[in-house]
């Protein structure tokens, strides 16, 4: 694993947006100044046992989280996570009925001397999946054609898609996204992914989850044509749904409307996973230690809220230093993990963000901070895989 640097290609900011990248707000670099949030003069390269190796670890890691969401729902561990109490039954029946589930991305510690660390499992509103799976692919190809990328994103979403048609109530999805965002990048995400189901051969319609109607004469939801939904896929966390009275119709409306990504999710998405990992897994080399609620032995340690986002509300704790997040997080509590920081390559830290679609690993994505903590302020760097 090494970080280089390149010449951009010409218009490379006019080619990139073409492509659907119009959230590109600045990143932070050091000192505080402005760099692109795409930025391709820098990119990571990787050795093909490297990325063998780190495919087998996401997979690994995927089955330990699905194993460890049928603990928490055989054992009903719910109050571990948060979650509103009128809630725990409609999450375990989503687990047991196998709700289909799409995709998710986990955040790695990762420096090509060891094996890789977890860090969290954003497997329920993933984003950075167009910059992870279209810009950095073509980018590929400009620049080192004769390279390769650990990067089957497009492929395996269109396979998904086409996998669990069948299982489907109909042939129609909406897919959804929050009118809220201000960047653009959930109705991006969406769109890509509406893009994908439409070509495994679905009919897709597209709209703002506030846009979304209840039908109390058919106690079910309806679309703005007033047409009953019975698939929906949304951009927008199970915790916000979870926590007013849409939510409630959601769950009242399972399974006769099918939600993408399922309800059992709600456990993967949470950093109350992290700890519940740690005791079924201890000692793997591929977690951290943590901790529900308190550090147990740990003298340095993340403190993390159970559903926070983006980097917000996190405490690092090492010796003689301090560092704190703002936000508006943890009410519903914390999880403390081992402080084990990224890795520095040329003054900048890397995150690796690999992908999961349906079961199998499918990509990597690579985010940028100067600072410890990967927030909004993070660049995006595409990667290769050197011919051996």
């Amino acid at each position: 694993m090494e970080r280089r640097r390149g010449a951009p290609r010409a218009g490379w900011h006019k080619t990139v947006t073409e492509q659907g990248l119009v959230y590109d707000a600045p990143g932070r670099g050091q000192g505080g100044a402005e760099r692109p949030y795409w930025d391709e003069s820098v990119h990571y390269v990787f050795a093909m046992d490297e990325i063998l190796a780190l495919e087998a670890d996401v997979e690994l890691l995927h089955s330990m989280c699905l194993e460890a969401v049928d603990h928490v729902v055989t054992t009903e561990r719910f109050r571990d996570f948060a979650l509103p109490e009128w809630a725990h039954e409609a999450v375990a029946a989503s687990w047991k009925r196998h709700d289909p589930h799409i995709y998710g991305r986990f955040d790695l510690r990762y420096d090509g001397r060891g094996p890789c660390k977890m860090l969290e499992y954003n497997a329920d509103t993933p984003t950075t999946l167009l910059e992870a799976s279209i810009l950095q692919w073509y980018w590929l190809k400009d620049t080192h054609p004769d390279d390769d990328q650990w990067n089957s994103l497009h492929e395996k979403l269109v396979e998904r898609w086409t996998s669990i048609a069948d299982g489907l109530p109909s042939g129609d999805v909406h897919f959804t996204w929050s009118s809220g965002d201000a960047t653009g990048e959930d109705h991006v995400t969406v769109g890509y992914l509406q893009e994908t189901a439409a070509e495994a051969g679905l009919d897709t319609i597209g709209l703002a989850i506030e846009d979304i109607g209840w039908d109390a004469a058919l106690d079910r939801f309806v679309d703005l044509e007033e047409a009953p939904m019975a698939g929906v896929f949304k951009l927008y966390p199970w915790e916000w749904i979870l926590s007013d009275e849409f939510g409630k119709h959601v769950v009242r409306s399972l399974p006769e409307t099918l939600w993408l990504e399922p309800l059992w999710k709600s456990l993967l998405s949470n950093k109350a996973l992290l700890a519940v990992l740690w005791e079924l897994y201890p000692g793997h080399p591929n977690l951290l230690p943590a901790y529900l609620d308190q550090p147990g032995l740990l003298t340095e340690y993340v403190r993390k809220p159970r559903l926070g986002r983006e980097g917000a509300n996190i405490t690092i704790v090492s010796p003689g230093s301090e560092v704190a997040t703002g936000g508006v997080y943890g009410d519903e509590g914390y999880v403390y993990q081992l402080f084990d920081p990224l890795p520095e390559f040329d003054g900048f830290r890397p995150a690796l963000g690999a992908w999961i679609v349906g079961d199998e690993a499918a990509g990597l994505g690579i985010r940028e901070t100067v600072g410890l903590v990967t927030d909004d302020g993070a660049a995006f760097v595409p990667h290769r895989i050197h011919p051996e």
